[in-house]
């Protein structure tokens, strides 16, 4: 009887063990792969979730791309124009525009980013700020929890006549804070309202 029962329950171990590997391989084969083909592309450097989200979606950058709010004119024929500024609900305001390259060779936003070290993208706009002249505050783009700032990155190579849509995030200014200049490094700043 011993030897009867102990092939029984080795049966037993040798279905659910295949039961689990076939459970396993169909959630690894199952939905989650959007056919978008974000894939690395420097080395071990993830995708820049933050840097091109799709248009019409929510945190689209430049999605209003025919307002105009503000203008920075920057050396070497590079343009930032600014289409929203928006105070959203949960504690903070994107700035959404395009930058365009109307010089003559290509242009590497890498003077554009912050000083952090930690920072995985060398071509962002990172060192963006707000700041709130009245209240004599500045505010910087904010990061996630790997430190990735929550704006554009991988901004490099923009050939000679191309543009693309930029956006950044910051902390919201109090609410009755209504005006803010945007400013990022080697461009002037832009004077701009908060809409809510």
């Amino acid at each position: 009887m011993s030897i009867r029962r102990t092939t029984k329950a080795a049966r037993g171990a040798v279905v659910l063990a295949a039961a689990v590997g076939l459970a396993l391989v169909v959630a690894g084969c199952g939905g989650g792969d959007d056919g978008g083909g974000a894939k690395a592309t420097d080395g071990d450097k993830p995708p820049a979730r933050s840097s091109a989200p799709k248009d019409g979606g929510p945190g689209s950058p430049a999605a209003d791309s025919d307002k105009v709010i503000g203008e920075m004119k920057g050396p070497d024929g590079v343009v930032v124009t600014l289409h929203s500024v928006v105070r959203d609900s949960g504690g903070f305001v994107t700035v959404n525009g395009t930058v365009a390259n109307h010089g003559n060779r290509p242009f590497n936003a890498i003077n554009w980013r912050s000083n952090e070290t930690e920072l995985r993208s060398r071509s962002s706009i990172s060192g963006a700020t707000l700041v709130d002249k009245a209240g004599k505050k500045r505010y910087l783009v904010l990061r996630d929890t790997n430190g990735e700032c929550l704006c554009t990155t991988g901004l490099s190579g923009l050939m000679p006549g191309a543009s693309r849509p930029i956006f950044a995030q910051f902390p919201a200014p109090p609410a009755k804070v209504t005006e803010v200049d945007f400013q990022l490094p080697t461009m002037p700043p832009a004077s701009v309202q908060i809409t809510d």
